[in-house]
């Protein structure tokens, strides 16, 4: 709004979500050039302004359908308000890909459906309505079982893996749409029937698995809090893609109807339709570091932190180099860096020591062990099979030094522990979670747990009795506290765009305790 002029108009301009100008309305009083205006302001408490309106760009009249104009009608119907500003910058490709794989989809769930109805007895005069109405009830049964089975056990999960379940609902469909495509060989009887009940547990797996994920990439995507619309709109593009989908089928399915040309044009479809997904899924640039993306992330940064090294040698912890300014040589990855290095597929819980990629190879990453975290004392207590335990009625022996524990991690948020399994080297670390933990305390006690592991992995490091482990820990732990190291990576990686207050490590219904 501004006031220009010696009349005093008012200009407003008028802008939309996005704060681009649509309009200008400029208000100005009108002059008292007549007795007859002066009168009949003064009858009405005041004068008539005038509104001059400026439309930006000009508005097209209903015939003027230009393409322009159709592209932004589209626009309005199939993305989110703002868009491209109030999505995330990953938001296009991932919808592009989703939307191919769904016509994909849609073309093979149509040979597939003509499948199963072959299989019930679509077209055999001795099949029975009742029969084929059992057998839906039977589908339908052990569907929701798995369900409710299913989503008990990953429920946690699903969101810190959300890319990696959004790939494995699809497996899980296209799966079922192969066994689809089998039934009508199988013989009748209980054959045919686990086979189609197969099937319908996996379109239950993946609807528990894809809604999940979905859910949580939209969450992802959505900068403005507008996740209901950006679910909504989700919605109208797979409903436009889908309908195109079938369109195309029809023409396919009814031309295709050998054996043969079935299975070669199923097989096509699916592989194009997981191809697609793993292309959308690769293209999300998540911001929350689970178990994956925090190796990646802590391992970089802690292989570029220049003190590391001093580490491997118990006598230069007590007089560490000093340096100015050691964070200038430290790497931090984007969300953009590690969504090209971390894989969809990954082994839950391990620790993988990934250092900074060079301009001429990529990293080679090296398994140090697993981690779990967020367990129970007695999980904790009985994790390491090379200790002698012992059980007898409410009582448990352990040589896990948890008083040394308890005073080591007095100020900390959590408890870890390493063990080793013997010959192979392979680490197991164990987090014990206090009721007082936060996301980036759990942060921290993953980078600990990495960084231990790491230490220990290294050919010096000889003493792998509970001595040497205490003493590792201990060395490590003052590497993180030391200038309060840890809190300088968080607000390094924070810079770099993470999100550090979302909590994503635990895949898990996870225990905390009070000492």
């Amino acid at each position: 709004m501004a006031l220009t002029g010696d009349s005093a108009a008012i200009t407003f301009t008028e802008v939309d979500e996005v704060n681009h100008p649509t309009a200008t309305y400029i208000y100005s009083e009108p002059a008292a050039d007549s007795a007859h205006h002066l009168t009949h302001d003064k009858k009405h408490g005041g004068g008539w302004g005038r509104v001059d309106v400026a439309h930006t760009p000009p508005s097209s009249t209903p015939t003027s359908w230009s393409s322009k104009t159709l592209l932004d009608f589209l626009v309005d119907v199939f993305l989110p308000a703002g868009y491209p500003h109030s999505v995330t910058n990953d938001y296009a490709p991932y919808q592009f890909f989703d939307s191919l794989q769904a016509f994909s989809s849609s073309i093979a769930g149509l040979l597939s459906s003509r499948a199963v109805l072959q299989g019930v007895g679509v077209g055999n005069a001795e099949a029975s309505p009742t029969s084929a109405l059992l057998l839906h009830i039977l589908q339908d049964t052990s569907g929701r079982i798995a369900t409710i089975l299913f989503a008990h056990r990953v429920g946690t999960a699903l969101e810190p893996e959300c890319k990696m379940y959004r790939l494995a609902a699809d497996v899980f469909n296209d799966l079922a749409m192969i066994l689809d495509c089998l039934s009508p060989m199988i013989p009748a009887g209980a054959p045919r029937v686990i086979v189609l009940s197969t099937a319908g547990v996996l379109r239950a797996l993946c609807g528990v698995a894809g809604g999940s994920s979905k859910a949580s990439l939209s969450a992802h995507f959505s900068r403005w809090g507008n996740l209901a619309e950006v679910n909504a709109k989700d919605s109208s593009q797979e409903t436009i893609i889908s309908l195109i989908g079938m369109l195309v089928g029809s023409v396919v399915v009814s031309h295709v109807t050998s054996f043969a040309a079935t299975w070669i044009t199923l097989l096509m479809l699916l592989a194009l339709h997981l191809s697609l997904n793993y292309a959308a899924v690769r293209s999300v640039q998540m911001t929350s570091l689970n178990r994956q993306r925090a190796n990646i992330v802590f391992s970089t940064i802690l292989s570029s932190d220049q003190e590391l090294t001093h580490l491997t040698l118990p006598e230069s912890t007590k007089q560490p180099p000093t340096q100015s300014h050691p964070q200038l040589a430290w790497k931090t990855l984007s969300p953009a860096q590690v969504a090209k290095q971390e894989k969809i597929f990954e082994r839950d819980g391990i620790l993988r020591w990934s250092p900074a990629p060079t301009t001429t190879s990529a990293p080679s990453s090296q398994v140090l062990g697993y981690c779990r975290i967020g367990i129970s004392l007695q999980h904790f207590l009985i994790s390491c099979p090379s200790f002698p335990l012992s059980v007898s009625t409410g009582t448990l022996r352990t040589a896990i030094p948890l008083a040394h524990l308890t005073a080591l991690y007095n100020k900390e948020d959590y408890i870890l522990y390493l063990t080793n399994s013997g010959k192979s080297r392979t680490w197991h670390a164990n987090i014990l979670l206090k009721n007082t933990s936060t996301a980036q305390s759990q942060l921290k006690s993953w980078a600990h747990a990495l960084l231990a592991t790491r230490v220990l992995s290294m050919p010096t490091s000889d003493n792998v009795e509970v001595e040497g482990i205490m003493d590792v820990l201990n060395r490590t732990l003052d590497f993180l506290n030391n200038d309060e190291r840890f809190v300088r990576y968080v607000t390094a990686l924070t810079e770099k765009g993470w999100d550090l207050n979302v909590a994503a490590l635990e895949t898990r219904s996870g225990r905390r305790i009070a000492v």
